[in-house]
């Protein structure tokens, strides 16, 4: 049996409410998922990149602290909350902010394979936050329904006009880089909802002053609720399934196989992984089963199977073990590995 190593080149929602007012939500979070061998995405420089998203870190805080004075200067406590709410959207700017920095570390001997997976966990914690802020709105709005409070309209509506233009900066700012990252989208798509939500508190509030209308603010916060959880159950799928070691959704694992079955000398695969090494980095390694005849020509089959992986799938990074035909496991699975019990 022989080896051959490693391969080569290669929402959060926050309740938007004025005087006890529209619990609506706004997101500020931006998400993208591409497939691993993607290469069409937007590059910028990551300096650059790190100064887009401390730009919005600040023009949230900027946001808190104008929630702050209204909340003060309008009695009104929901809004106040409705601030410390929106210092979550900060923690998810600066979560994803972290992942970006620490996922340009090279490889060491703690982390063999690098540390860029750290996007796809900071991903995944901005869309659990998400989930778990939209279930809260849904409640939060029921409570509202049965007892709607009375409403500042003016103060809902200038204070989402003003949230509206951070969203709109926050969202501006990361929406190129969020096509090549699955932690900018979740942040983008955090962001995007939060600017949807501050339009339907700038209408919600005018109802109120116009109509007095004070259903129409849980009404709103439910409204926003229920699409701040269908966005962010549509994206954790892919975080999850990278970091469960999930083959690459847009890579056909049967394909992969009958093209290395295909190669002159080899006789069959099995004991197939295939993966996300990172975001864009897919991998694979398996055991080769090579014929008599062509066990003396080992450097060229791998060779070809290599080439033919990068050229046909994207697969920078494959690691092979070859068996004699002679020699080969007798009733091994296609996929994994046989583990005892």
């Amino acid at each position: 049996m022989a080896a051959s190593g490693a391969d080569a080149p290669d929402r959060e929602f926050r309740p938007f409410t004025g005087k006890g007012a529209l619990t609506i939500l706004s997101l500020h979070c931006n998400t993208g998922s591409s497939m691993p061998h993607d290469h069409g995405h937007a590059h910028i420089n990551p300096a650059s990149g790190d100064r887009r998203v401390a730009v919005a870190i600040w023009a949230n805080l900027l946001l808190t602290v104008a929630q702050v004075m209204g909340g003060v200067l309008s009695g009104s406590l929901a809004l106040i909350a409705d601030a410390v709410h929106n210092l979550s959207d900060m923690a998810s700017l600066a979560i994803a902010y972290g992942a970006r920095r620490i996922a340009r570390r090279p490889a060491d001997s703690a982390m063999t394979f690098g540390y860029g997976r750290i996007e796809m966990v900071a991903a995944l914690i901005n869309y659990t936050t998400l989930i778990l802020v939209g279930l809260y709105l849904i409640y939060e709005g029921g409570m509202r329904l049965i007892d709607p409070p009375q409403v500042a309209g003016w103060t809902v509506v200038i204070l989402g006009a003003v949230a509206l233009s951070v969203d709109t900066l926050t969202a501006g700012l990361t929406w190129s880089m969020q096509k090549g990252s699955v932690n900018i989208r979740a942040l983008f798509v955090h962001n995007l909802s939060d600017a949807f939500a501050s339009v339907a508190v700038i209408i919600g509030g005018s109802l109120i002053l116009l109509f007095d209308l004070r259903w129409v603010d849980p009404a709103i916060t439910i409204g926003i609720a229920l699409y701040i959880l269908y966005l962010a159950l549509s994206e954790i799928g892919g975080p999850i399934r990278t970091l469960m070691l999930g083959s690459p959704p847009d890579i056909d694992g049967e394909a992969v196989i009958t093209l290395m079955r295909r190669i002159d000398g080899v006789e069959d695969v099995h004991h197939v992984h295939l993966w996300q090494m990172q975001e864009h980095t897919a991998a694979l390694d398996c055991h080769v089963v090579v014929s008599e005849a062509n066990w003396q020509h080992l450097e060229n089959i791998k060779a070809d199977i290599k080439t033919r992986l990068k050229a046909q799938f994207g697969i920078g990074h494959s690691s092979l073990e070859f068996e004699h035909i002679d020699h080969a496991h007798q009733g091994a699975s296609l996929y994994g590995h046989d583990y005892p019990g």
